[in-house]
């Protein structure tokens, strides 16, 4: 049974140090940082709180970008994101900060230098981390490395350099490989754990700076690269980590849906336990209408490959293949993602069509379903990934074809293995390269940015990344480091309906929805759906699922690859923090 610390004098503590009312004193009658921090347990309960940084379920799941649809776009996509006012708003919220400087700055009163040294390094740990998530958000942000008082006047400060802030992050990393626990752990921080995150780190790193053509302060993406390779291949090397294998057919989805995270393959989960009230709503969301509807999009599902390794796009007629159709004979990993013919719950023998009530594209997600006595609201209790190996796997893959020095062996070893596990044939670097898959090229449905000699193996990577790691959170960044945000401006497009009839989603004979115009016809399908007012067609009568016709989509590239920052803040610093390009504020400073 898993089993959950819940202490309550770290809540306290976190509530009492996190305010803003007593940053600079702690209330005579309450415990104050002097007489604290001088046991483990003193450190350990405090640091607890450091967790909560983590993404929640709907962080990690709940994917709204290209490949992953709702019923409704994010600001993002629809290029109405806001300049926010408030202090701390819009993402640019430090608090989790100062509770990590708040720990380093008091932990010399433990004695215990080994202890020490393990509670520091967990500390420096989610440092990068905090810093690592506002470089992706921002760009460059002020450097803090102690807490601060209301009337500090490094609050006024500038921005540090982005090349500051990411040899920041990496410092901190390098102490935590060193100094934290190598046993590995679900639920806890180990060395494993901080030199995944420095492999994802520098891959982000890298990668920014290439495609965005950035040098900073002298460096370019070279030795970001250079270094995720390096952390990576020490994970795969010196780990006991690797991918967790059983039946091909099922092995995939058997990772996101088994209750406790499988230690073989998942570095770090989040852990969920109904005994002590911490749930979450992975099948509430794919089953229910009120959260979001998801559904993965016409455009990732072209992109899973053939199950003997040659490209769905390249057969005839594929734009306007039959759902039924489609789903044969691909990747299993589809059948593992989506509901396809003959999909069936974990605890039920009866056959199960996509069904529209409850999916925006037709393509509906089964990934991290689990049995149907968590289908009710708030009932899901299956751990969810935070860090896993086949991460570190595409990490590596990525990082040495960016550098120009990838080798077939390189591969074998990492996108050989993840394609392994579902029985799929190894990708080829020489054929790759020859023959670049013009459908990962195309403006509207790739990426026309990859260039140079390792085009067409550098596509196959971001195929593989795209599928392996769909509704984890990795979309949308992947998207930003690549400099792919134009894309977002395509329509997103579902399942092909050739005409207005009752469809039959699986080829059983027997009508899953009813499409139709003005009066409603007779049908024994069990649900009925109006074009134009209900479910929109790309060509009105026929063609695509469009879930969001008639929304505007926008995206610009000289703005939208950073967020704003509140005019609130900027104006408590007096105008030394400067707006991200081509953001309107309002305000006048130079």
């Amino acid at each position: 049974m898993k089993k959950i610390k819940y202490i309550l004098t770290f809540i306290s503590l976190f509530i009492l140090w996190g305010c803003n009312d007593t940053l600079d004193r702690f209330p005579k009658d309450k415990l104050i940082p002097e007489d604290f921090f001088k046991t483990e347990r003193d450190l350990e309960y405090f640091s607890n709180t450091f967790y909560n940084i983590f993404p929640s379920e709907s962080g990690i799941i709940r994917e709204n970008v290209d490949n992953v649809t709702h019923y409704s776009l994010t600001s993002e996509l629809l290029g109405s994101r806001l300049v926010p006012g408030d202090v701390g708003s819009g993402g640019w919220n430090w608090g989790y900060l100062r509770e990590v400087n708040i720990l380093l700055a008091y932990s010399h009163q433990c004695p215990d230098e080994k202890i020490r040294s393990k509670y520091n390094a967990l500390a420096k740990f989610f440092r990068a981390y905090f810093y690592f998530e506002k470089v992706k958000r921002f760009g460059d942000v002020p450097w803090y490395d102690k807490p601060l008082l209301s009337n500090d006047p490094e609050l006024k400060k500038p921005r540090d350099s982005r090349e500051l802030i990411m040899q920041k992050i990496l410092e901190d990393l390098d102490e935590a490989i060193l100094n934290l626990p190598s046993k590995p752990s679900l639920y806890r921080i180990t060395k494993w754990t901080a030199l995944a995150l420095k492999s994802r780190v520098c891959l982000f790193e890298g990668t920014f700076r290439k495609y965005h053509n950035i040098i900073v302060d002298g460096i370019d993406y070279k030795p970001y690269l250079e270094q995720a390779v390096k952390a990576s291949n020490e994970f795969i090397e010196l780990s006991s980590y690797t991918l967790y294998e059983g039946n091909p057919t099922t092995a995939y989805r058997d990772l996101f849906a088994a209750q406790n995270a499988i230690p073989d393959e998942i570095i770090l989960a989040r852990n969920f336990n109904d005994e002590y009230g911490v749930t979450h709503n992975s099948n509430f969301y794919t089953l229910g209408s009120s959260l979001g509807k998801p559904g993965l999009t016409k455009k990732i599902i072209n992109s899973y490959l053939m199950k003997d390794g040659s490209r769905f796009t390249e057969k005839a007629n594929f734009e306007t293949m039959l759902f039924k159709n489609e789903c044969l004979d691909r990747d299993p990993r589809l059948a593992q993602t989506i509901r396809t013919p003959g999909y069936t719950r974990l605890d039920e023998n009866k056959k199960l069509s996509p069904d529209l009530a409850y999916t925006s594209t037709g393509y509906h997600p089964i990934k991290f379903v689990t049995e149907t006595k968590y289908d009710s609201y708030g009932k899901s209790t299956n751990d969810l990934p935070l860090f896993r190996t086949a991460e570190v796997y595409l990490n590596l893959a990525e990082a040495k074809a960016e550098l120009g020095n990838l080798t077939q062996e390189d591969l074998d070893k990492t996108i050989g293995k993840i394609r392994s596990r579902v029985g799929m044939p190894k990708l080829d670097l020489e054929s790759s390269n020859a023959n670049p898959d013009p459908y990962l090229l195309s403006p509207k449905t790739g990426y026309p940015n990859v260039k140079g000699n390792n085009q067409g193996v550098i596509l196959e990577i971001r195929r593989e990344r795209s599928i392996e790691l769909i509704m984890e959170n990795f979309r949308y960044y992947d998207m930003m480091r690549w400099k792919e945000g134009k894309t977002f401006e395509e329509e997103i497009l579902g399942v092909y309906i050739p005409s207005l009839v009752d469809f039959d989603f699986d080829g059983d004979g027997i009508p899953d929805v009813c499409f139709y115009k003005g009066a409603k016809p007779t049908t024994k399908a069990p649900i009925s759906l109006q074009v134009d007012e209900d479910i929109f067609l790309s060509e009105s009568d026929h063609g695509y699922i469009s879930p969001h016709k008639t929304m505007k989509r926008r995206w610009r590239e000289d703005r939208d690859y950073l967020y704003p920052i509140p005019t609130d803040d900027i104006l408590a610093t007096d105008g030394a923090l400067k707006q991200n390009p081509n953001w309107e504020d309002g305000l006048n400073f130079e």
